[in-house]
């Protein structure tokens, strides 16, 4: 993940340089075309001035025709040749390439032509200049680093004025995220955010306290209803266990009333254990429990054992301990404790007589294994009443509670079958 910052600074960046790449290109033609219209004005204003300097002359057409044979062999570039009244040209511009003349160096070199037809004495004459354009080279190469020079400076310029301003702009976001971070609906307190000239913060600040309002209304009706099922529920469920409990003790009731009363027993049982679970549940869903104690994971374990080893004896069935490493974990000591229950609880049922349960607790996982013979369904495997054998003594909540206890304390629960062995782990 990245920072805000970077995300919009690095686009800029890279269209910053696109945009310079693209510049270089039009820089060397743009002032190629402009040295060359120069150029041509140039060699007009040479060409008419020849023409204007020859005519003012004094001098007769034989001194005439002596300067301008001395012109053609001093003058590099340049030629005046007379024409003859039939051999008018109109006038040529163009560029040509060639070796610079009298040099050493055989750099093949850009020249811009003219060819003018001038009048010397009344006399036509074809005016040929040659300028060399190879400065053009050199104004966009200055150009190009200068434009270099300016873009380093504006990249880092900006990269230090937008490390500066990020924290004065985004200090009162930075402020509402640290406090939406420290927010615990336990305590349900309202959070009073920094007020801020900044139009978005603002909104988001509005919006957000009118979330965490209805959240926190939303959080104590739940709480409430929770806490009212459990009282209004257990109540009754409690008062009939009890009627069918002294219904059961009494002589004059027949074996086929007694069975009838002992399926009632049964069912009502499992109803209270479904209707503790369901609102285990909802407490969970709703952040009733505190997450900031310190547990000893291995004796939870150790007590866990001892408390079930009447259900092991039951079956017959041998644990192995691979691994008891002395562990300590931040989460709720209670919760803590149901989910291990409710592991070996899992793993017991699912066993049969004389099997063998292994369990495991070693760097930070705790795993719980039992034999099997079939892997399970991991889609239907932590949904509540999923029914993932023919047993049908428990409430189908185990595993989905085990799920929200680790999901709540920020663990993670996996399962896999390896070597026909169900194995469900817990990661803190």
């Amino acid at each position: 993940m990245k920072p805000l910052l970077s995300k919009t600074t690095r686009p800029f960046l890279i269209f910053v340089l696109i945009v310079l790449m693209i510049s270089i290109p039009v820089y060397y033609f743009m002032v190629d075309a402009i040295w060359q219209n120069e150029l041509d004005e140039h060699n007009e204003i040479v060409a008419e001035k020849t023409s204007f300097e020859f005519n003012r002359m004094k001098i007769p057409n034989e001194e005439i025709q002596r300067n301008i044979t001395l012109w053609n062999q001093i003058q590099p570039g340049t030629s005046i040749i007379k024409l003859s009244n039939n051999n008018f040209k109109k006038d040529v511009i163009f560029t040509t390439e060639k070796y610079k003349p009298f040099s050493a160096d055989k750099k093949i070199e850009r020249y811009r032509c003219l060819k003018k037809v001038i009048y010397i004495k009344n006399e036509p004459y074809l005016f040929t200049i040659e300028t060399n354009i190879e400065e053009t080279e050199g104004t966009v190469m200055i150009i190009g680093i200068i434009t270099l020079f300016f873009f380093i400076l504006i990249v880092t310029g900006l990269f230090i004025l937008n490390r500066r301003l990020s924290k004065t702009i985004w200090k009162p976001f930075r402020n509402t995220l640290e406090k939406l971070k420290n927010f615990n609906l336990n305590t349900q307190t309202q959070i009073e955010f920094e007020n801020t000239d900044t139009i978005e913060f603002e909104e988001l600040n509005q919006s957000l306290r009118k979330l965490i309002a209805h959240n926190v209304s939303v959080y104590k009706s739940q709480k409430e209803f929770t806490e009212n099922a459990s009282h209004e529920l257990q109540t009754p469920l409690a008062i009939l266990k009890n009627k069918l409990d002294l219904l059961m003790q009494n002589v004059d009731l027949t074996e086929k009333q007694y069975n009838i009363a002992e399926d009632m027993n049964k069912a009502l049982s499992r109803s209270a254990r479904i209707n503790q679970n369901l609102l285990l549940l909802a407490k969970i869903g709703n952040s009733q429990f505190d997450h900031s104690e310190i547990i000893n994971f291995h004796e939870l374990v150790k007590q866990s054992i001892e408390n079930l080893q009447e259900h092991l004896d039951q079956k017959n069935i041998t644990l192995q301990i691979d691994s008891l490493q002395d562990t300590t974990v931040n989460g709720n000591t209670s919760l803590t404790e149901i989910l291990i229950n409710n592991l070996f609880l899992n793993a017991i049922r699912h066993t049969p007589t004389n099997g063998f349960i292994f369990i495991s607790l070693n760097n930070s996982v705790f795993s719980v294994a039992n034999s099997g013979v079939v892997k399970l369904n991991e889609e239907l495997l932590f949904k509540r009443f999923s029914k993932l054998s023919a047993n049908n003594s428990g409430s189908g909540l185990g595993l989905a509670i085990i799920k929200e206890i680790s999901k709540s304390q920020r663990w993670d629960v996996q399962y896999s079958f390896v070597d026909n062995n169900h194995v469900f782990s817990v990661k803190f």
